[in-house]
């Protein structure tokens, strides 16, 4: 075992003796150590029940015949860091708590590790980790929350709280309004209750192969989730056993699997970030163009919230993921040939598996749309690329053409739109908030947001180098590439210069002359950096670009 290295022979006994420190008898010493990677804290809501997550992953591993050690990895609230300095942490932290947790493996020699994530940048960090220490690995996330409900019995989420704040302002919406929002759109613990960027990455976890069926889907207050806790401390005593680790699960057609489920259920458009940063530790490297010719053939099936009025309890109701999967394999969309933590193919997990629900996920046969739920588009704008959740774009958008509104930062476009200034046809641009940028790659949910609470969502576009919430709709279009900070053309946009957006055709066009643009790139002068010390500074020093997905150097 991986584990004798701190507890066999005489050389290791003052290591042992450590071990003893902590309470360990000899019995619990002879099996095998599992880490338990708990995500718990007390002021993420997707956390807060994570300690009775890990109990129960804790009861299946002892079940099994291993002996689990807990420790911690660090989490940050997406909804809550936001609007202020606060969201330049949310993304660098993704890096951190791959870096901590491969400290803390590397340095305890553990034979096995179950990672209990279930936020934002707290998903892929652990699956960057698990890539990079490629030791018998499984996850058990914590579990969507269920949607709110509000007086009148619709029912609500947190992207509708961000819009409810615009609606306000627009004068549409009273402050008693707000206040029923306010009390109703997040009811219970758990990861946010539409398809947003945390329950996308758990989702894709499943997806991938590195979790049980249910990760996903089953609510954070449904007991189901302990039982499947429970399974997944059972099921890594198994992997340990066969030697499954993830660099043999987590290969470039799993990766490729995952984006078609990505594209099925239409996802956050972070996923576009996190994946090929997922990849890039497993020794792959995923090209944004594959991300299109892959979301060209694949049918989107699922509106999730924001896209829709459906919820991840609805989707758990009608078959999870799981019926996502199986009805791509009704046209070849999936190899399901692949190993996955469940220590079976895909193809074995999805026998008898069934779509209960299909308003919530379509047959493959009739689709919401025949291309996927993300687009890539391309242009001298954004020579190396741009991503819109494109399922989540009311019709009219998806093409259009408007003059630039042009922001060096989140605070000035929000003071604009708040300020009456963003009129019908505009097209919003938020430059210098790029991973070197801003630095940090903001999330811009509170100016989409705005502008959607604002009536303005269906005639005005955004275009940014920072990147959106899974919360986010509307012809919201993200990580332009290369960022204003590296000297891109989204730096040498002028106010009033003309932007065309095609997404059905996947381009995006500065309407300036090459001549024009050569002139103004050679007067331009990349700005001080907004931050000088600290994690910051030093994350803008070592990031790449978001095409690459914003992976440290």
């Amino acid at each position: 075992m991986i584990s004798d290295k701190i507890k066999k022979g005489v050389e290791r006994t003052p290591n042992k003796s450590l071990l003893y420190a902590l309470g360990y008898t000899d019995e619990e010493l002879e099996r095998p150590l599992v880490g338990v990677v708990c995500s718990h804290n007390e002021i993420v809501p997707g956390h807060m029940h994570l300690d009775k997550i890990a109990q129960a992953v804790k009861d299946g591993i002892r079940a099994a015949g291993g002996t689990p050690i807990m420790f911690p990895a660090i989490a940050v609230c997406d909804g809550i860091a936001m609007g202020h300095t606060g969201m330049k942490y949310s993304l660098v932290t993704r890096d951190l708590i791959a870096d901590s947790t491969e400290s803390m493996v590397m340095a305890h020699q553990f034979d096995g590790l179950v990672m209990i994530p279930n936020c934002d940048k707290n998903v892929p960090g652990l699956l960057m980790a698990a890539a990079r220490l490629n030791i018998p690995t499984i996850f058990c996330s914590g579990g969507p929350m269920l949607a709110g409900t509000m007086n009148d019995g619709r029912r609500t989420c947190l992207s509708h709280m961000f819009e409810a704040v615009g609606a306000y302002h627009a004068g549409t919406l009273d402050e008693e309004g707000v206040r029923e929002y306010t009390e109703n759109a997040c009811p219970t613990c758990g990861s946010c209750s539409g398809m947003y960027t945390a329950n996308s990455m758990n989702c894709l976890t499943e997806a991938i192969g590195m979790s049980l069926r249910g990760n996903g889907t089953i609510p954070a207050v449904h007991s189901a989730r302990l039982r499947l806790a429970k399974h997944t401390g059972m099921k890594i005593m198994e992997l340990i056993e066969k030697d499954i680790k993830p660099r043999d699960i987590m290969t470039q057609a799993a990766f490729r699997n995952a984006e078609t489920v990505d594209m099925a259920l239409g996802c956050s458009t972070n996923t576009m970030l996190h994946l090929p940063a997922i990849a890039h530790e497993a020794g792959i490297q995923l090209d944004l163009d594959e991300s299109n010719a892959i979301s060209a053939r694949t049918p989107n099936l699922c509106h999730l919230a924001p896209a829709g009025e459906a919820y991840m309890e609805d989707l758990e109701r009608a078959g999870g993921v799981y019926a996502v999967m199986k009805e791509l394999t009704k046209k070849g969309l999936l190899d399901t040939s692949l190993i996955t933590a469940t220590g079976k193919t895909i193809a074995e997990n999805l026998e008898g598996v069934v779509n209960r629900n299909q308003a919530i996920i379509r047959p493959v046969e009739e689709p919401f749309s025949q291309s996927g739920g993300i687009a890539v588009l391309k242009g001298n704008l954004a020579p190396d690329g741009c991503v819109v959740k494109q399922a989540a774009v009311a019709p009219e958008m998806m093409k259009h053409e408007g003059p630039a509104r042009v922001f060096n930062s989140e605070e000035e476009a929000i003071t604009a739109i708040y300020g009456k200034k963003i009129v019908a046809g505009d097209v919003v641009v938020i430059r210098y908030e790029g991973p070197k940028g801003g630095p940090g790659m903001r999330e811009m949910l509170n100016p989409t947001s705005a502008i959607c609470g604002m009536g303005l969502g269906e005639s005005v576009a955004l275009i940014t180098d920072g990147r959106f919430s899974g919360a986010t709709r509307g012809a919201s279009i993200g990580h332009v590439s290369p960022e204003a900070a590296s000297g891109g053309n989204i730096a040498l946009v002028e106010e009033g210069d003309i932007i065309a957006i095609d997404i059905p055709n996947c381009k995006i066009e500065l309407k300036v002359s090459d001549e024009e643009l050569a002139r103004r790139k050679a007067a331009w002068v990349c700005p001080e950096p907004k931050v000088k010390t600290g994690y910051l500074a030093r994350y803008a020093k070592l990031v790449s670009s978001a095409d690459k997905g914003a992976v440290l150097s």
